[in-house]
């Protein structure tokens, strides 16, 4: 058993996000752990530790954005890596958490991947995870081993609580994320309406309707994730449609897949603000994204596990869906 003289913290990271990585490494004042990561010619991957980790309590950050299976994949080499060398505790950080919007049987003979991913985890050796804004917070449950699931939403809304936006409305995009939209608005001091969605077909969002005053006023959509933009861009126009002001836009992971940046370049939303739980690459970088990092939050609740202190202290023990 590591006593308090040897317990030792380190951190490593995939190759999904290093920057992130290292930003938490900087905040936590340690240095970012040697680990090389590589591809064999036919996709299979390759780790090895470059330092020793035997009895350590050891971070892993890696997020699950594109592409997502080999960043799964990877990640659960490095734990399986970790687990033979002998590390004391192993903690997944995954600030994007793939596979979650299939988390429950929609319709006959479908996956529930979100369970799955989370078996893979638990059977590679991980102790804990830490991740932050899962899809569905019942995920958690999913999990045989403790999770720490994080918010995004001090962040966020710090963000426009300095923009003080005049009579602001924060809008959910469906009934699913109204209680999230709630909290927005209970600390903007904001008012709160909800569109009704429809899903017609994969990745298609249709709004018939928008519940609750937005006519003359400045409207803050909020999401947990932006994937096609088609939500977003769709429930922006159907508020100036119906007498917003101006639209801006609030999502914690920026996916970004397929027309997503076109899409949102030629739509009515003024800004739209994410984090960096999944990298933006340059090429989608365009003036209206601003990106706010999420670094300090993961180190702080990186440094209350590590000394076996409250996570939910962070949120004012609030950090549930």
């Amino acid at each position: 058993m590591a006593s308090e003289e040897t317990k030792r913290l380190m951190l490593f990271s995939g190759r999904s996000n290093p920057a992130l990585g290292r930003e938490i490494a900087e905040h936590l004042g340690i240095q970012l752990g040697k680990v090389e990561v590589a591809s064999f010619s036919n996709g299979e991957i390759y780790v090895r530790y470059l330092e020793s980790v035997r009895g350590a309590d050891v971070f892993v950050v890696q997020t699950l954005s594109e592409p997502v299976n080999d960043n799964l994949v990877e990640l659960l080499i490095m734990v399986d890596a970790l687990k033979r060398a002998s590390a004391h505790r192993i903690f997944a950080v995954v600030p994007h958490y793939g596979y979650a919007r299939q988390d429950k049987k929609a319709a006959a003979r479908e996956p529930i991947t979100a369970k799955l991913v989370a078996d893979l985890l638990t059977t590679a050796g991980i102790n804990r995870m830490i991740t932050v804004d899962l899809h569905a917070g019942q995920i958690q449950g999913f999990f045989n081993v403790p999770v720490d699931h994080l918010m995004g939403l001090p962040l966020l809304a710090g963000y426009f609580k300095e923009k003080n936006l005049k009579d602001l409305v924060v809008v959910s995009p469906d009934v699913g994320r109204v209680k999230m939209a709630k909290r927005y608005a209970d600390k903007l001091g904001a008012s709160l309406a909800i569109l009704h969605k429809t899903r017609p077909a994969h990745n298609v969002a249709e709004i018939t309707h928008v519940i609750g005053e937005v006519k003359g006023h400045s409207c803050l959509m909020i999401d947990d994730m932006v994937d096609t933009a088609g939500t977003l861009t769709t429930g922006a126009q159907a508020l100036i449609d119906h007498g917003a002001k101006e639209v801006y836009a609030s999502a914690t992971h920026a996916v970004l897949s397929g027309p997503a940046v076109e899409r949102i370049k030629n739509s009515v939303i003024k800004e739209l603000v994410t984090t960096n739980t999944i990298p933006v690459p340059e090429h989608k970088m365009i003036p209206k994204f601003k990106v706010l990092s999420i670094s300090g939050l993961l180190a702080q609740a990186i440094r209350n596990v590590y000394e076996d202190r409250s996570v939910s202290a962070l949120f004012d023990g609030q950090n549930q869906p």
